[in-house]
């Protein structure tokens, strides 16, 4: 067992908590850390000053935070120096990272020894931990007890994000390059071999080309996502985990060919099992299935992409951890569904939960309660420049203009309007009217225009939106045609699907018109008993069959 800290270093690291951090901590929220049991470790005073957090260990028994004013405090039972602090002691008092202060951390993993990998938002990589198999990626494989910078191969990168699995390292740069390190004895570096890799090393192959915009680690296993949406894997595949129909290791990237046609946003590994999320919502999950994982309803592995049914609403974010069996998932409405591995008990479907959040699920039903993310919280309550313009919207205290709409007035200010618009620079220029009529549009659609002007933001239902898709088309608002076909795609279902798509064809938006026919082709039984299908305008019609015919629709 390691030597708890003396009285004295306990007396010094409250010390270090000092006084003139107090001074920033109205500016911002309160981290909620409450359920991870570690955190009870801490006073009201040291948990009120955390903005960013991450538990991590083998029983969950470590964590790292960072206060507002941006230093680092670890503390916990120090395995193989995973705390970085230069010794192997635990220490159930938070203990300072001198060694990184001032640095403002971008992204955190950890693998199982456990080694640490960190990105700053500078762009830099730092290391730490356990190295039994160079995971540590310094060439050596000592095990690091303070954080050393990595720059091998990585000099001129800015690291953007980071993953570790069991006992090898994973990044990826900004301009999409994705470099690899540590234990390789099933090709989870990526190399073609099972040679471990030292130091870091580019993941080629079929990803030499390609951009990639996110990554994931499972316990052998390597996933990234590239900006076509295409997902590529690598690694161990002893359970299905890639997602290739086999059971057999990949040692270089390899695109799963299953998933054609299905544009991927996030993926997220577990201990053996992938879950993935589409830019419509769904997610899929394949690999083992021991204890429920996938959220198929039975414990049979899948070596496919299985779509997994959470409930109508769309899915926003998905959760897996390389150490745990556990799956969440948190949908558009705010609903957070957790499946897999919960407290000892196998749940094979998506289960509904009183929380708010995913990280909760794993504070409270994980083995090891440990995080899936880094834990991150924002400032509050300082207005900035955009947010003081976004309160002053409608605001008939402060306005010089009224526009009534559908009888009812709209409140704004003409000079943000000139600033921020084309249309206003020029119809308000000469004009000292204080009241302008507008019939042109709806009251909804035309508040929605004037309240993206103050906040660079729309909140629309996606009918809604197919009318302010109008209005941005007539005054050429560009930036404001592309929000309202992001919440259209968002809010696409089997009823609206045709009405969209004539709406996109009708504007001219060629992405959003691509997108709704693939959703359309993609659940083509449902969308072709609607009543929107029915009323289909008959030259889109006679579009649509055409199109679908060319991509293989109407084949047995």
């Amino acid at each position: 067992m390691s030597a708890l800290p003396s009285d004295l270093e306990l007396s010094n690291t409250r010390e270090k908590l000092t006084k003139p951090v107090q001074a920033t901590l109205s500016s911002l929220k309160m981290l909620d850390v409450g359920k991870w049991p570690i955190f009870s470790l801490c006073s009201e005073e040291e948990l009120q000053l955390i903005r960013q957090a991450c538990v991590f260990g083998s029983a969950g028994n470590e964590v790292l935070y960072t206060t507002v004013n941006d230093e680092i405090f670890v503390l916990g039972t120090n395995c193989c120096g995973c705390l970085g602090l230069g010794d192997v002691q635990s220490t159930i008092e938070p203990r300072r990272l001198d060694s990184l202060s001032g640095k403002k951390i971008a992204s955190f993993s950890y693998g199982s020894g456990p080694h640490i990998v960190l990105a700053t938002t500078d762009g830099e990589v730092f290391t730490w931990g356990h190295n039994a198999y160079s995971q540590l990626g310094n060439g050596t494989t000592n095990h690091g007890l303070v954080p050393c910078q990595i720059s091998t191969n990585l000099s001129n990168k800015q690291v953007i994000e980071v993953a570790c699995g069991s006992y090898h390292s994973l990044v990826l740069t900004s301009d999409g390059e994705v470099f690899a390190w540590g234990y390789n004895n099933s090709g989870q570096v990526g190399s073609g071999s099972t040679v471990n890799q030292p130091i870091p090393r580019r993941v080629t192959g079929c990803l030499q080309n390609k951009v990639v915009v996110t990554i994931a680690c499972g316990q052998m296993c390597c996933m990234a996502v590239v900006d076509t949406g295409e997902v590529y894997v690598w690694g161990y595949n002893g359970n299905g985990q890639l997602g290739l129909g086999s059971s057999g290791n990949q040692p270089t990237p390899c695109r799963v060919a299953a998933l054609q046609g299905i544009r991927v946003q996030r993926v997220a590994c577990g201990y053996a099992h992938t879950l993935v999320l589409t830019d419509e919502g769904q997610v899929y999950a394949w690999g083992a299935n021991s204890y429920g994982q996938l959220g198929t309803g039975n414990k049979s592995n899948q070596s496919y992409p299985t779509p997994i049914t959470v409930e109508k609403d769309r899915i926003i974010e998905i959760a897996a951890c390389h150490s745990t069996h556990t799956s969440a998932a948190k949908t558009q409405g705010g609903h957070v569904y957790m499946w897999g591995q919960c407290r000892g008990q196998s749940v094979i479907l998506p289960h509904l939960t009183h929380f708010s959040c995913t990280d909760d699920v794993f504070a409270c039903f994980a083995t090891p309660a440990v995080s899936w993310r880094l834990l991150s919280v924002e400032p509050d309550d300082h207005l900035t420049v955009a947010e003081s313009l976004k309160r002053e919207f409608d605001n008939p205290d402060t306005a010089d203009l009224k526009f009534l709409v559908d009888g009812k007035y709209i409140y704004a200010h003409k000079v943000l309007l000139k600033i921020r618009c084309e249309h206003f620079r020029s119809s308000l220029e000469d004009n000292e009217d204080d009241i302008v009529e507008m019939s042109e549009f709806s009251y909804p659609v035309y508040r929605a225009f004037l309240e993206y002007l103050y906040t660079d933001s729309i909140s629309l239902s996606p009918e809604e939106a197919v009318g302010l898709l109008d209005l941005a088309t007539f005054y050429r608002e560009n930036r404001l045609k592309k929000l309202c076909q992001q919440t259209i795609k968002q809010g696409i279902c089997e009823e609206n699907a045709i009405a969209l798509l004539s709406a996109a064809v009708k504007y001219d938006a060629q992405d959003l018109e691509e997108f709704c026919f693939r959703f359309c082709i993609n659940h083509l039984t449902v969308v072709t008993q609607t009543s929107g299908f029915a009323e289909m305008d008959h030259d889109l019609l006679k579009n649509f069959i055409s199109k679908a015919s060319r991509v293989g629709a109407f084949k047995n």
